[in-house]
């Protein structure tokens, strides 16, 4: 009995240090062909500890049943053993198999945020594989649950049969050996608990995610998942509180409060030709479209690479151009909110995913309905996907085109209708001219998703670069259209990505080049053009900046600052999984929450980073409290 607790601890363990090898291996051309074997020596001793932590956790109900197996065997035993084991396989397998898969998309290990995609749409939290993935996950799947129980059922012992002082014995010690387990469960006597950080080794943070154990990253994830309160806590409460209304929109300072020129985040806005406002006078149709994807790489008018989305450095350079814009985020639930809400990207969770906390969000779609817009949202794919109906819904969408309104001879993408179509649909919409004016239509694309399949188009071998200038494509087509439409005189369009693409494919998740992202301004209601923003914002200052452009109060975005006005401090802020970026004008910050260390950091001031770390805190201490908010209508 106690030989089969021992077995079984280290079969546990075994088999996690064998899948980091597995690990390395699979991802050794992409991002691990540069390291050394000491290198991937240091991987497997310093995981060591959470592959100690998971076998134990998977070790203590075997232990249990090893005691009660003392003095009761027969089938039934036999029975709930090989119940439990196959569920160690299974859930191991899944975990490992999922974590592979998704590490090169995500650049991080397995949280909890697939199992909310798997819960809101399993059909689209599928459509990132490829068929070839699919089946090289079902094999490994396969191969993993099957060497797992070859392995307990050679090493594993069953029955037990002894005198009565040998069982007392032997109960005994199984209780002791199972109580034992609160070590590495626990990560050892020390104050602080084990956590992820506790792997870390490395300034490459690929080898420290080599070290990390999938099964013990996603508990870890499920443990911090609604605990917001507790979150994130560097600085007094009261302290936070100045640090926070520093980096606040002008309008939402009292007396006495810091200005943008005592926040390091230097302004340099360059207006060449600005007025009171950007548009001409009167109510604009506003539309919005959302790019999936897209980033400042793929144009050249932000340094980029020439020819890939083309039409946008067109209509960039005729309209208003912000060539300092971030994405607060890696992932569409995150940036619709952002976008929408003027609500930063939480590094542990989707408040997506809370519809009652996410209900009682401001946004650009309520304050506008406010004022006399009619509302519309176009997407091509499932709008229940990530709860993002039932937050729609709360921002005061009725009218959602979503793929229900597609025949299926059109759905032909993972995602449901590919741009083209979803384009075509909504622009022979408007060539109908049935719209209630002044109205904003948001537009959300998804070709450009992985895997990057889009129809009969091969401009660019590349094929991340080849679905952006796809949809680049498409856009142009839609915009040519629009302007036979009725509308056309007096419309504003913006153009703005969900997040960007993590290209070139070895681009670490934690370089703040990873989340630069183009935001451009186009339009007849413009009363410019050709104008170039430089300062510094993130998708989160849209709302303030379009709403203050528009004459229409933003007072409720406490976390969204108007970009044009210099009198704000301008930064970008953005959020990983347990990890958060501030860019300025003077430079930029990042830092990794796990090991509570400087990932890198081009600034000589630590102040940003202080800024920061409030600006963290204030949004847990607003998502803990959201929750308890009257839904404002």
């Amino acid at each position: 009995m106690i030989k089969s607790f021992f077995k079984h601890y280290i079969l546990v363990f075994l088999f996690c240090i064998a899948q980091k090898i597995v690990f390395l291996l699979y991802y050794y051309k992409e991002f691990y062909a540069d390291c050394t074997f000491g290198d991937f020596v240091d991987v497997i001793l310093h995981g060591i500890p959470l592959d100690a932590a998971v076998a134990g956790y998977l070790t203590a109900i075997p232990a249990l049943l090893l005691i009660a197996n003392v003095w009761w065997q027969g089938k039934a035993m036999k029975y709930i053993f090989k119940g439990y084991y196959i569920f160690c396989a299974v859930l191991l397998a899944l975990i490992f198999v999922g974590d592979l898969a998704l590490y090169q998309y995500w650049g991080f290990r397995l949280d909890t945020t697939p199992l909310f995609y798997l819960k809101s749409s399993p059909k689209d939290a599928f459509a990132s594989a490829t068929f070839g993935m699919i089946v090289a996950g079902i094999v490994d799947l396969a191969v993993n649950i099957y060497v797992y129980l070859w392995l307990c059922k050679k090493f594993l012992a069953r029955r037990y049969d002894a005198p009565v002082f040998f069982k007392v014995r032997n109960t005994v010690a199984l209780t002791l050996l199972a109580a034992l387990l609160f070590i590495p469960i626990r990560g050892g006597f020390t104050v602080a608990t084990l956590n992820t950080g506790k792997v870390y080794f490395s300034q490459n943070m690929r080898l420290n995610h080599a070290a990390i154990n999938p099964a013990f990253s996603l508990l870890e994830s499920l443990s911090k998942s609604s605990s917001f309160a507790t979150q994130y806590r560097y600085h007094t409460p009261d302290r936070a509180n100045e640090l926070f209304a520093a980096m606040q929109d002008v309008s939402l300072r009292g007396e006495g409060a810091l200005t943008g020129e005592d926040v390091a985040a230097d302004t340099h806005v360059d207006l060449s030709g600005r007025r009171d406002t950007l548009l001409k006078p009167g109510k604009p149709n506003v539309v919005i479209v959302i790019l999936e994807s897209f980033l400042s790489k793929a144009m050249g008018t932000l340094g980029g690479f020439e020819g890939v989305a083309q039409n946008l450095d067109s209509l960039g350079a005729q309209g208003v151009l912000f060539t300092n814009f971030y994405a607060n985020s890696f992932r569409t639930d995150r940036g619709i909110v952002s976008i929408l809400s003027g609500y930063p990207a939480q590094p542990t969770n989707s408040i997506m995913k809370y519809p009652r906390k996410s209900q009682s969000l401001p946004s650009i779609s309520r304050s506008l309905a406010q004022n006399g817009y009619d509302l519309q949202y176009i997407y091509g794919g499932d709008a229940n996907f990530t709860n993002m109906r039932s937050y729609l819904t709360a921002m005061g969408f009725e009218n959602i085109i979503s793929d229900t309104d597609f025949p299926i001879s059109q759905k032909l993408s993972k995602w449901g209708a590919h741009d083209d179509v979803m384009f075509d649909k909504i622009a022979t919409q408007l060539e109908q001219g049935q719209e209630q004016e002044p109205f904003l239509k948001v537009i959300q694309t998804s070709s450009s998703h992985e895997p990057f399949e889009v129809p009969g188009f091969n401009k660019l071998e590349d094929i991340r670069m080849n679905s952006v200038a796809y949809t680049d494509s498409c856009l142009q087509v839609f915009v040519n259209r629009y302007k036979n439409t009725p509308y056309w005189d007096n419309t504003l369009f913006v153009f703005v990505p969900d997040h960007a693409m993590q290209y070139p494919v070895d681009l670490d998740v934690f370089s703040v080049e990873r989340y630069k992202i183009p935001l451009i301004f186009y339009g007849p209601a413009l009363a410019c053009s050709g104008v170039k923003v430089d300062a510094v914002g993130s998708q989160i200052d849209l709302a303030a900046t379009l709403l203050g452009q528009l004459g229409i109060p933003h007072q409720d975005f406490a976390f969204s600052k108007d970009m044009l006005d210099a009198a704000n401090p301008h930064f970008g802020f953005f959020t990983v999984p347990d990890a958060f970026g501030m860019v300025t004008d003077s430079g930029a910050v990042v830092f990794d929450n796990v090991s509570e260390k400087i990932y890198t950091s081009t600034l000589s001031d630590t102040i940003v980073l202080e800024h920061g770390k409030a600006f963290l805190q204030k949004l847990y201490d607003d998502l803990d409290e959201r929750g308890n908010k009257k839904f404002a209508q």
